[in-house]
């Protein structure tokens, strides 16, 4: 008796539904740039429970006692019109001893967070993005969209190692970390170190590709972002994730890239969002900037290949085992053998071939098959590929990043696809952007109509090399 007499009379009863996030809640209850301008006016009072609810939330994950914005606060004029403007920055002291006294571009001490409460600003963002070559190289536009619509901030990008090759033709981008995003059991001091260093960069917006679950929600979470927007699973793997991330985003198959050129539409259609006295800022085009450095190195390979400037047909898309055949992950079949090749150039005439090989051990292949007097150029990297293609009349290629590199560089090209739907998918406008279509009919690419295609290069092949 005397053992049970020490017991609690009473246990309270465990919470059912965990607690909201301070950062969820600070979310969604403070931005004002996300209401519409006459929505205080339409409201006299403050909306109940059910009234929000009526709403499509951002989050399915919000607060469920959050009633709304307050219809009697007023804001005043600062941070509350226009896009982010650059903060004011003290004048460097030569003679100052003390270096942490020179503050970075852009940063201000006495009003770093009043922007980000109130209007939105983004200082600082990292994209982390999921994928190859292609994907990374489509996620272009993005990265540009962020630029115009948040003046002044700085990018940086958390990306594979075959991925953060493509950043040497984006000038937008401050630092590219390499990181195995796609490893689902990663190193723990690889994951830790990680994540102390975009913790330690003081991001004020992440982004991520990679479809979320709950732990890929901690990851980004634990970067102490104050906005945290990413694509989480279509399926009961997304369970959780909300909780940990201000904005989510579902796509319609675990494959991103399915999607094709238009594959992140869904964040780019949240990042260009319009707000107060701002309109929505659209998405430009695929651009890509080529290095000086870059272009040297690549004409003397084509030259030493006995190829002349302008004057070459760019091959790619040779089936390989290498893991630079810089195809995207939502097209297996993108790569065609050396034999079908073979007879694709015998319908060019007035502009010689280029074969771009993976790796070296394709060499001896393609003299072998195509011939020995054949024009080979070994490349790998993504900034190299552009170059050639710069510098090329044309580009003949099945769905791999040539055929993206060839449109965000206006040069005209030839696309090889296995089906119609995929061709309409990865290259939307192909009229516009000087790119003719041939697709196959049974929806394998290695059954596509060589002869229509030679065809069509017997009478493109003045253009390619004059227009």
């Amino acid at each position: 008796m005397a053992a049970t007499s020490l017991l609690p009379k009473s246990v309270t009863p465990f919470h059912t539904n965990p607690p909201p996030l301070p950062s969820t809640t600070h979310f969604t209850t403070k931005l004002s740039f996300l209401t519409s301008p006459d929505h205080h006016s339409q409201s006299t009072k403050r909306p109940n429970l059910q009234t929000v609810h009526l709403k499509k939330p951002p989050n399915e994950w919000n607060d469920p006692f959050d009633d709304g914005e307050d219809p009697d606060l007023v804001w005043g004029t600062l941070f509350t019109d226009g896009k982010q403007d650059e903060d004011p920055r003290p004048p460097d002291n030569p003679g100052n001893p003390y270096g942490f006294l020179k503050f970075p571009k852009g940063f201000n001490v006495e009003i770093t967070s009043l922007g980000l409460k109130i209007r939105g600003d983004v200082r600082r963002c990292c994209c982390i993005i999921s994928g190859g070559v292609y994907e990374n190289l489509l996620f272009f536009p993005a990265i540009q969209l962020i630029k115009d619509r948040y003046p002044g901030v700085e990018v940086d990008v958390v990306a594979s190692p075959r991925g953060k090759q493509t950043y040497e033709m984006n000038k937008n981008v401050r630092w590219a970390d390499a990181y195995d995003l796609d490893d689902d059991w990663p190193e723990p001091r690889v994951y830790t170190d990680m994540i102390g260093i975009l913790k330690g960069r003081y991001y004020d917006m992440v982004l991520s590709t990679k479809l979320a679950g709950f732990g890929h929600a901690a990851f980004l979470f634990m970067t102490t972002a104050e906005f945290r927007a990413s694509y989480i699973y279509p399926n009961v793997n997304a369970a959780g994730a909300g909780m940990m991330l201000s904005e989510t985003f579902t796509p319609e198959t675990t494959n991103l890239s399915e999607g094709g050129f238009n594959m992140y539409d869904q964040m780019v259609d949240w990042l260009g969002r319009p707000s107060k006295s701002v309109p929505r800022q659209p998405l430009p085009p695929l651009k890509v900037s080529i290095s000086k450095k870059v272009k040297e190195v690549v004409e003397a390979k084509y030259m030493k290949a006995g190829a002349g400037k302008g004057k070459y047909v760019v091959i790619h898309g040779i089936e390989s085992d290498s893991q630079a055949s810089m195809q995207s992950l939502g097209d297996s079949d993108s790569l065609l053998p050396l034999e079908v090749w073979a007879e694709l150039v015998e319908g060019l005439r007035d502009v010689k071939p280029v074969f771009v090989i993976p790796h070296e051990k394709e060499r001896e292949n393609v003299e072998e098959i195509v011939g020995e007097d054949t024009r080979i150029v070994f490349i790998t990297t993504p900034a190299q590929l552009a170059a050639l293609i710069n510098d090329s009349a044309g580009v003949i290629a099945t769905n791999t990043a040539a055929i993206q590199l060839a449109n965000a560089r206006s040069i005209p090209s030839i696309g090889l696809f296995c089906s119609e739907e995929k061709a309409k998918l990865f290259v939307p406008n192909a009229a516009e952007k000087r790119c003719t279509i041939f697709s196959s009919k049974t929806g394998k690419l290695i059954d596509i109509d060589v002869e229509a295609v030679k065809n069509a290069m017997q009478f493109a092949s003045v253009s390619l090399a004059l227009v």
